[in-house]
This record gives structure tokens, sequence and C-alpha cells, in this order.
């Protein structure tokens, strides 16, 4: 476990990430991390344009085919 001190940054609120930390969530400075809240607790993750592509897809299957898919459903 890593404790993060919670600290003012300019006039906003914020954490420092270690440097091992950001290595190991293979981020840099300016780069989007997401807050997931879990059945577990919180988990800090990286943005994935691939998997955003893919739920953008699934999204307009499911918009374009609701009559169809909730027939098959029944």
């Amino acid at each position: 476990m890593i404790a993060l001190k919670v600290t003012t940054i300019g006039s906003s609120t914020g954490v420092i990430l270690p440097q091992d930390v950001l290595a190991r969530l293979k981020v840099q400075k300016g780069d989007t991390l997401y807050l997931v809240e879990t059945p577990d607790g919180y988990q800090l993750a990286p943005h994935d344009e691939a998997f955003t592509r893919q739920m953008r897809a699934a999204e307009e299957v499911l918009r374009d085919h609701r009559d169809v898919l909730r027939e098959l459903a029944r």
C-alpha cells in the first residue's frame, strides 16, 4: 500500500503520485487518470483509448438495434 497525502496545488487540492507509481501506471504528466469505484474500494486507472472506441461501438450497436436485442432477450 502506498500512502498519498492530500495537499494544496496552486488554488486546487490534489495528491502527488510517486515516480514508481507513475511508471507502473504507464502515465506521465498531462495524461488522464480515472478513479473508479469498485466493490473493493477505489481503483486508479489510466485512460485506454482502445477501450473507449470499443465502448462507443457497442453503444452504437445497442442504440441502432435496440428492438432486435429486446426481442432476443425474451
